[in-house]
């Protein structure tokens, strides 16, 4: 079991939102790192118990791993607030990431310094191994799923967004021109780095019919699945969306005298293609016009093998 325990503002909207996330399997809210054993809900609210109201997570990490899991959590939360989180103020609702397993702290600190990087004020979210912790009421345990309308201080879109993370960015890294020009071939690298197009109808993929992932060349960040894939007719893989929206880019390109919508990797930032506005209605109505030189495809017999095992359940 990996497990972890995280404090976020008040635990019926986090509990929520961590439920959503792919490769969380079980969690209870409750009390955490106070000062006394078995409070009650208005002992921490009234009684200057010290605890924090926190979730604990027992997640996944084949699916999820926790430095992924820290950094939905990050987007939960305003990780610079001290004692307060939304509309909720005192210090029951500080923010915390409370751990059970010394190896985790590395992964936790290394993942708190990153966060840092992107702030002007300081990292308010403490970091402590677990004390204290008592389940809290059972009224309070999937209290949303009990009462659809009730508070709640994280929005519908981030509720929506956890549900649709699946791909981990902390797992992949952009390489040099010199590493990329050593691993590529040559219209790899003049697709990816030089904004290159390869020819229609004269590539791998563009009539490819199998199951599985299609990653990014350059880092090997997944980037399409199989379902998504239609025939355009326009001689290039054609999708309806990526894996995540996060994964890729949209940039304004106005080359060659038009003016359409450039298609880059997130984390490689190798240029992938385009996207247009007349896919099938049906599924969207975007068609992602992607080069095969930008792609790597991993059968779906394939997946477990090179490490995309955590994915197999998306590919149909």
């Amino acid at each position: 079991m990996s497990e972890i325990y995280l404090a976020g503002g008040c635990f019926w909207g986090l509990q929520s939102y961590l439920k959503q996330v792919r490769g969380v399997r079980s969690s209870r809210v409750g009390y955490a790192n106070g000062n006394t054993d078995s409070p009650s809900y208005e002992d921490v609210c009234y009684r200057n118990t010290g605890h924090a109201e926190t979730v604990w997570v027992d997640y996944d990490e084949t699916v999820l791993p926790l430095d992924f899991l820290l950094n939905l959590f990050y987007q939960a939360i305003d990780p610079t607030s001290v004692n307060r989180q939304g509309g909720d103020a005192g210090t029951q609702y500080r923010t915390g990431i409370y751990y059970t397993k010394p190896e985790d702290l590395p992964v936790i600190r290394s993942s708190i310094g990153e966060l840092q990087k992107s702030l002007t004020k300081p990292v308010a979210v403490e970091v402590l191994p677990l004390k204290n912790f008592t389940t809290a009421e059972e009224y309070h345990q999937d209290y949303l799923e009990k009462n659809p309308g009730g508070y709640c201080h994280i929005g519908p879109a981030l509720m929506e967004q956890a549900a649709k993370a699946v791909v981990s960015p902390a797992l992949y890294t952009a390489k040099s021109k010199e590493e990329l020009k050593a691993e590529l071939t040559d219209i790899q690298y003049q697709v990816t780095q030089n904004n290159g197009t390869e020819p229609p109808f004269q590539n791998p993929y563009w009539d490819l019919n199998r199951p599985g992932i299609y990653v990014d060349v350059t880092t090997g960040e997944p980037l399409f699945l199989s379902g998504d894939k239609f025939d355009s007719g326009c001689g290039w893989p054609s999708f309806s969306k990526p894996i995540e929206s996060s994964v890729v880019k949209e940039l304004t390109d106005t080359s060659h005298h038009m003016v359409r919508t450039e298609v880059r990797s997130q984390t490689g930032d190798a240029h992938l293609g385009h996207v247009f506005p007349d896919g099938p209605k049906d599924l969207g109505g975007l068609r992602y016009c992607i080069n095969s030189a930008s792609l790597r495809f991993i059968p779906k017999e394939e997946m477990e093998q090179q490490g995309y095992g955590a994915y197999l359940d998306l590919v149909r």
